[in-house]
């Protein structure tokens, strides 16, 4: 039975939505904190428990958490995992090959340079700010 030919089951939005809560570590009282008005532990178990919720409010919901509304209403974790399953390929070994371009430390280190140098930049130009400051309230005080 290839993809296409086998049924396709409906999308639990309640289940996805308790997914996304609990992978941005949400609580169910810290979401209903940050949904306000009437949200509460109870409703969003209530939701999170229903199979299809209404667009509007999963366009709610996930503005939330800050996720899209998409994400809500299509994942599928079966499919997640299927595609995993059959898309990884780790025979190849092409992990455990990895040669950067570049050695991290050198970069880091390349990095910090122009950090300190844009830092004296900063401290000379500050100096001689406060050096013209200074002349203009001297002539100002003659």
């Amino acid at each position: 039975m290839t993809d296409a030919q086998k049924p396709s089951r409906a999308v639990h939005h309640g289940k996805n939505l308790k997914r996304f809560r609990e992978m941005l570590g949400y609580k169910q009282e810290a979401f209903a904190d940050k949904l306000g008005g009437d949200w509460t532990v109870r409703k969003i178990s209530y939701y999170e428990n229903k199979e299809v919720i209404e667009a509007e409010l999963i366009e709610e919901l996930a503005k939330a958490l800050s996720v899209p509304a998409d994400a809500i209403l299509n994942f599928d974790e079966e499919k997640a995992v299927y595609n995993i399953q059959h898309n990884y390929d780790n025979t190849s070994g092409s992990q455990q090959n990895y040669q950067p371009t570049f050695i991290p430390l050198d970069k880091y280190d390349q990095l910090m340079d122009e950090i300190r140098k844009l830092y004296e930049a900063l401290l000379q130009s500050e100096r001689e700010k406060n050096a013209l400051l200074e002349r203009l309230l001297s002539e100002k005080s003659k």
